[in-house]
């Protein structure tokens, strides 16, 4: 009975699965070490964050 609970609360979440986390390694200008950039980004833009 439980197995029945858990499923039908996850049926109307699929909104959250539309984001992906993407991460980019940047050199700072200042120190020149390497920093990371993280982001939240729809799935569709995801080529577009790494080409930047």
């Amino acid at each position: 009975m439980a197995k029945k609970a858990v499923a039908t609360l996850q049926e109307g979440k699929t909104d959250g699965r539309s984001y992906s986390k993407v991460i980019r390694m940047v050199k700072s200008p200042k120190t020149g070490a390497y920093v990371f950039d993280e982001k939240m980004v729809p799935n569709e833009k995801v080529d577009e964050f790494f080409k930047k």
